[in-house]
């Protein structure tokens, strides 16, 4: 095999499952839908829509098999956004807020979305918060400098700002996801 031909890890991020009793998605009908799309080496993480796994599809075919799958399976809608491994430690790597990632990396989320995020709705989204908002490379992050539990920000008044549904994840997670994929690889 080359390496042209070698398979691609990706992270894969189900949006708002298994939250408030909503939209229950198991680990094991993640890993059995991640089987059912085509990708091997599935893992999941926490529980709360999270997958590893590796294929060598594009971003957009891998979220749509995942979740096509997922459907046929349990019925209902749910979305989903794919990036490859590289992709998501590049997420981190961006790292805006390197101090809060120090202090109190549960507070900071990443959103990811399948489209680009509006910059200018997300800076109005910012004015007279709390909470600090950075946009680098169609990825919002998001200090939540109090903690999130006390936070009056929605995931729908972000998703109206950005303009654009998106799927949050907090830093640890994805520096976990990161180091699941690295080592599926």
């Amino acid at each position: 095999m080359t390496s042209s031909d070698a398979p691609t890890a990706w992270v894969v991020l189900l949006r708002g499952v298994n939250v408030g009793g909503s939209r229950r998605v198991s680990s094991a009908d993640l890993r059995e839908a991640a089987g059912a799309a085509g990708l091997s080496d599935a893992r999941t993480y926490a529980n709360s829509g999270n997958l590893v796994a590796t294929g060598d599809a594009g971003d957009d075919d891998v979220a749509e098999r995942v979740t096509a799958a997922l459907a046929a399976q349990l019925g209902g809608d749910l979305r989903a956004v794919a990036v490859t491994a590289e992709r998501a430690a590049a997420i981190l790597a961006a790292d805006p807020f390197p101090d809060a990632v120090a202090d109190h990396p549960s507070h900071v989320q990443v959103h990811v979305s399948p489209e680009p995020a509006d910059p200018e709705g997300l800076a109005q989204l910012a004015e007279g918060r709390s909470e600090r908002f950075a946009v680098v490379d169609d990825v919002l992050y998001v200090d939540y400098v109090n903690g999130i539990g006390r936070s009056r920000l929605t995931p729908a008044a972000i998703d109206r700002a950005a303009g654009t549904w998106t799927t949050a994840r907090n830093w640890n997670t994805l520096t976990r996801l990161v180091e699941m994929a690295r080592e599926t690889t």
